[in-house]
């Protein structure tokens, strides 16, 4: 028997982190790949395709931007392969992980060629080749957007067919299968496109989930999924569904998990195809709640349901999913109390709401041990607090604020981790990769200690004063050289948040933090060039006499944002208008202490600004009460600067509405 076709690179590093841009060791593992698709024996073309299959995840999505043109043209003739039922199959597996990185742009070339593929394979193949061709189709469908509109007529008449007729147990994951694409395909077109289907679809599914399914019927799982996917595209429409649906969506959130342990050495492998293993899940990954009023009866099961699953040992994506539909249960109370839809209940089930929701987040918080999670974690406690922040009690806050510590403290040990694990003899090339892998999870979680201090900071203002002083001591070591363009933009952002929103009360922060906003607008990183810059403004709107002795400085330090070569780059950009706002503040704010006719005309001199939509309608509005009240400096002597101006309206009126009110 003849070998199959091997990677040295794949058994080495499992291809991660070999692929860099020209890599050229990684084009030598695809091309030989390619070499094998023509190979005259099925297993040496069936090893090749899954080389593809396999690349395509550990090289996604670089694979799928250079390679395209190669992997499916290659796919494609390997799906004709009509002698060889498992190379079909094969193939059509490999287009699903091809596509699972693949942006619509891409695809979009391939897809009438793929999409016709597909549905041969769907309409005549073995059962095994049907199978994976429809979850094939499922991924082009999600990866080609609203591009995949076009086949709608083709493919949602034969999807409902198998719906409709596959039924023998042999056909059980067909049928799922198709309910999954259709519900996909509905929530990708439209309730406009997708309602003439929809009723159809719905029966069908209630008629299953009326029926006794076997303990193994894939259908109850992927039926979960698709009520979810059909209520996002139904909206409200979807409210008669609701009592029907709830009930085994809350049973099946409650099952005991079933766990199969194997040790690394036995014999027992998981064929990677096999379609009726699946990880555990809560619906599509997640209970999606669309925020609604109607859903306000099922609140409380939820809650009740979910809220333990914040603390699921067994899957780390349950853990994130049960987090991420807090916020939405708050909202969806919160809704139905303004809307007068919550059956006699008023704001006092809103914060009994949040004190049994909240605490258990934040609790979740401080045990979570995966850093991505940690981060999903802070972002539903943000969105928690942004619905019911006014219902915290001090006790709660200091508990988040504690919580928001002990975070900072941990990414700080991980971080001294990572940095010894680096000075390492055998760190090598997949460590490297791994690692940055790593720190991107923590910019990210910084990323989210940010927005959760900056919605407390908002919603209690100055009375957050004194947890500001608490955690003072560990913001300011965040503006650090040493320290990452992450840490030390979000600590730059906080103390902005403190200077807006607390205004007279937060002066006397001024003399500590003022120094590092200052050096921080000609920071090398442009994000953190951009929030100083924008801090800079505010402190001169509501600085008063406590800016006023660094207006100078501060004007240098904006005048080397704006006057760089390349400020008006794609990556400076948005620093550059921030720089030309907290400019435009400082001639409103502090024109006495300034060369007017010198800083004022220079200020014009940059607009108008296009990138920051919201700031340039700020800049531009300030710009129209500029020439309503004739600013002298702005005019200029014997009106010099009136032909700019006009130029800059025309400018602004091309653009619509985006840089004006």
């Amino acid at each position: 028997m003849e070998k199959a076709p091997c990677c040295a690179h794949c058994h080495r590093t499992n291809c991660r982190g070999l692929f860099k841009g020209d890599d050229k060791e990684s084009g030598v593992c695809i091309v030989n790949g390619f070499k094998s698709f023509s190979h005259p024996h099925p297993r040496v073309r069936w090893a090749a395709i899954n080389v593809i299959g396999q690349l395509s995840i550990n090289l996604g999505p670089h694979l799928q931007v250079k390679y395209h043109h190669l992997v499916l043209l290659a796919l494609a003739g390997a799906m004709d392969d009509f002698q060889n039922a498992r190379v079909q199959a094969h193939a059509a597996s490999a287009v699903l992980r091809f596509t699972v990185n693949c942006t619509a742009d891409i695809l979009i070339p391939y897809l009438d060629g793929i999409v016709s593929k597909l549905f041969v394979l769907l309409q005549g193949g073995k059962l095994m080749v049907q199978e994976r061709a429809l979850t094939a189709l499922t991924s082009v469908v999600e990866s080609s957007e609203e591009k995949f509109e076009k086949y709608y007529d083709v493919v949602i008449p034969y999807l409902k067919a198998i719906l409709l007729n596959a039924n023998d147990k042999s056909n059980r994951l067909l049928r799922a299968k198709a309910m999954e694409c259709i519900s996909l395909v509905g929530m990708l077109v439209g309730k406009a496109k997708f309602s003439d289907d929809a009723k159809q679809v719905m029966d069908v599914l209630m008629s299953l989930q009326q029926s006794q399914l076997d303990a193994d019927d894939p259908t109850a799982s992927y039926m979960i999924q698709a009520w979810g996917r059909l209520c996002r595209c139904l909206g409200q429409d979807f409210l008669p569904y609701m009592g029907f649906v709830m009930p085994p969506l809350l049973q099946s959130a409650q099952l005991k998990p079933d766990v199969s342990i194997t040790s690394t050495d036995s014999d027992a492998e998981f064929d990677e195809d096999d379609d009726s293993i699946e990880t555990i899940t809560l619906g599509d990954k997640r209970i999606g709640i669309k925020t609604s009023e109607g859903f306000f009866p099922w609140i409380d099961q939820v809650a009740s349901t979910l809220v333990p699953l914040l603390a699921f040992d067994f899957s780390e994506e349950v853990r994130d999913a049960a987090a991420t539909t807090m916020p939405e249960l708050l909202s969806s109370a919160k809704l139905a109390i303004e809307k007068g839809q919550s059956q006699g209940r008023d704001a006092a089930y809103l914060k009994q709401l949040s004190d049994y929701i909240i605490p258990n987040l934040v609790e979740a918080v401080h045990k979570e041990p995966e850093v991505e999670i940690c981060a999903s974690m802070l972002d539903a406690l943000n969105k928690c607090i942004q619905v019911s922040g006014p219902y915290l009690d001090e006790k709660q806050v200091r508990s988040i604020v504690d919580e928001i510590k002990q975070v900072i403290m941990a990414s700080s040990s991980r971080k001294h981790e990572r940095a010894e694990r680096a000075k390492e003899e055998d760190f090598d090339a997949e460590e490297r990769e791994l690692l940055k892998e790593e720190n991107e999870q923590e910019e990210e979680l910084f990323d989210r200690i940010g927005d959760c201090l900056g919605t407390l900071i908002k919603t209690f203002r100055a009375f957050f004063l004194p947890f500001f002083d608490d955690l003072s001591s560990y913001l300011t070591p965040m503006f650090g050289k040493d320290k990452t363009s992450e840490e030390r933009r979000t600590a730059i952002w906080i103390f902005v948040d403190v200077a807006e929103h607390c205004r007279e009360s937060a002066l006397k922060y001024y003399v500590s933090f003022l120094p590092f906003l200052l050096e921080a607008c000609n920071d090398e990183c442009s994000d953190v060039r951009q929030a100083a810059v924008y801090g800079v403004g505010v402190c001169a709107e509501f600085g008063g006499s406590v800016f006023k002795p660094l207006v100078g400085e501060a004007l240098s330090r904006l005048n080397a944002v704006i006057t760089h070569p390349n400020a008006r780059d794609s990556d400076n950009v948005m620093a550059y208008d921030s720089a030309v706002s907290a400019l435009r503040k400082i001639c409103q704010f502090h024109r006495d202490s300034i060369n007017a006719a010198q800083v004022v005309p220079a200020w014009l001199s940059c607009l108008p600004i296009k990138a920051d939509l919201i700031e340039s309608k700020v800049v531009h509005d300030l710009l129209c009460s500029m020439v309503e009240r004739s600013d002298r400096e702005l005019i200029g002597q014997n009106n010099q600067y009136i032909p700019k101006i006009i130029v800059i309206f025309a400018e602004i009126l091309c653009a619509g509405n985006d840089l004006a009110t």
